[in-house]
């Protein structure tokens, strides 16, 4: 555009933040401030004459036509949003106020860049999700699941992987969104995310931009098509994991603006991270015995509520077995509290290893266990399964360099044989198991509804 009022206007406006531009009724640039360029760093004359769909970011180009229509027909919009691309492949978003000019057949429009307040409110948004999640997610695996909805919502990516790093287990993925299992690909992620942990320091790397440094030369020269951004995960007590974003080479790189964005995110990330990890121990403590990792009395009964009231729907029969080991406490007199805790942590891993998967297997205290067996068929099946056990425990044990033989004494009763109530069935398992005991121990006994042991459930 070569019009006087144009050349005087451009001395006067070449300082402005923001951008004037005008295009024709086509959209085709007739004139660009000479401001413009810090916005969408291309000069004035590389962008006259051009479309203005040619700078518009895909995803917004028929919104942006759509509201052009518009300002044709004589609206005046002086909120219109939409992204346009930078000369070097960023995203910029723009805030237009603009008009048609019926005389000149013209559309004038002023862009203010609002990038830094989108980034300000991605963040805070990102938080803010971040933040009720953490509360709001049941265990740490779906907190992962939501933290890689949140991010994917700042940014695109092929895969999103979340890896911790302990001083004793080492590097472990703790979530990997496109479950990559082939060697070379795992060992190349490996390798980005301890690259991340040992240095501290986020890592950008996109092969169809970035100069190779010694730094990055292996990286780059395994996986020559690599777009990546990877940051550590920093809580209080230093480097806990990485996040790594990936996308693939064919899409535009991801940006020092996204990296910053993912940078703010993995502090909260990590603090939430720590937080459902300290609540899931907490939890842990609370339900299971902390010597042999099996549940306590208090998970048990919940489990046997719920087992209960499915036998009485399906109308079926449960068991459930009381152990005792004989002679426990001469282990623990004879050779020390240290192996019969061993001897305790040794018989809770062999009734995992005895039971099915539908079967609970609990510490009480002491040398007492119980056994909840869902799904049993009949009183045989039950005895079956409770010899099984039997068999299991009797075998020699290897206790600091000793092998010793220890036999358990096992009573069983039935739902809804011997009781229908919790309390009435641990009693009468109670009863059987002590019966056992005063037979000479080392042997399994059913529940006898006439015994009368006045034994207390403890």
């Amino acid at each position: 555009m070569t019009e006087p009022g144009y050349t005087v206007l451009s001395n006067y406006i070449d300082l402005l933040l923001d951008a004037i531009c005008v295009v024709d009724k086509h959209g085709c640039f007739e004139f660009v401030s000479p401001g413009a360029e810090r916005i969408f760093g291309y000069t004035p004359q590389e962008m006259l004459g051009h479309s203005m769909l040619e700078f518009v970011h895909p995803d917004d180009q028929a919104l942006t036509l759509a509201t052009a229509e518009q300002i044709n027909q004589g609206a005046v919009k002086l909120d219109f949003e939409n992204r346009y691309l930078r000369k070097d492949g960023s995203v910029v978003h723009l805030l237009w106020s603009a008009r048609w000019s019926e005389d000149k057949q013209q559309r004038v429009a002023v862009a203010r860049d609002i990038s830094s307040l989108k980034q300000a409110q991605r963040r805070q948004d990102a938080l803010y999700a971040i933040s009720e999640a953490a509360f709001a997610a049941d265990d740490i695996e779906q907190l992962y699941q939501q933290i890689h909805q949140i991010i994917a919502g700042l940014m695109p990516m092929q895969n999103f992987v979340i890896a911790s790093f302990d001083n004793n287990a080492g590097l472990s993925f703790d979530y990997n969104s496109a479950a990559v299992t082939h060697a070379a690909a795992l060992k190349f992620t490996s390798q980005l995310c301890s690259q991340v942990i040992n240095s501290g320091q986020s890592l950008l790397l996109c092969s169809a931009k970035q100069a190779i440094t010694a730094d990055n030369q292996a990286l780059l020269a395994e996986q020559p098509g690599i777009n990546v951004l990877a940051v550590p995960l920093k809580s209080h007590s230093g480097v806990i994991g990485a996040l790594l974003a990936q996308n693939t080479a064919d899409v535009p790189c991801y940006s020092v603006a996204e990296q910053e964005i993912l940078e703010f995110v993995a502090t909260q990330v990590a603090v939430s991270i720590e937080r459902k990890q300290m609540l899931a121990r907490l939890r842990f403590h609370a339900l299971y015995d902390q010597l042999t990792s099996l549940p306590n009395r208090e998970l048990f009964q919940d489990r046997m509520q719920s087992a209960l009231a499915r036998a009485v729907r399906e109308q079926g029969i449960l068991a459930l077995l009381y152990l005792d080991l004989d002679k426990f406490k001469l282990v623990n007199d004879s050779f020390g509290h240290n192996v019969g805790d061993e001897l305790l942590q040794q018989t809770a891993r062999r009734l995992q290893l005895a039971i099915r998967k539908t079967d609970t297997a609990a510490r009480f205290g002491g040398d007492e266990f119980v056994i909840l067996l869902e799904h049993v068929s009949s009183e045989s099946a039950a005895m079956q399964l409770a010899e099984h056990i039997h068999k299991a425990l009797a075998q020699p044990y290897q206790l600091n360099g000793r092998q010793l033989t220890i036999n358990p004494s096992i009573g069983v009763a039935l739902y809804p044989q011997h009781g229908k109530e919790q309390k009435e069935l641990v009693l009468k398992a109670d009863e059987a198991m002590y019966r056992a005991k005063k037979a000479g121990g080392n042997r399994v006994m059913l529940s006898d509804c006439s015994a009368k042991l006045n034994r207390k459930v403890r």
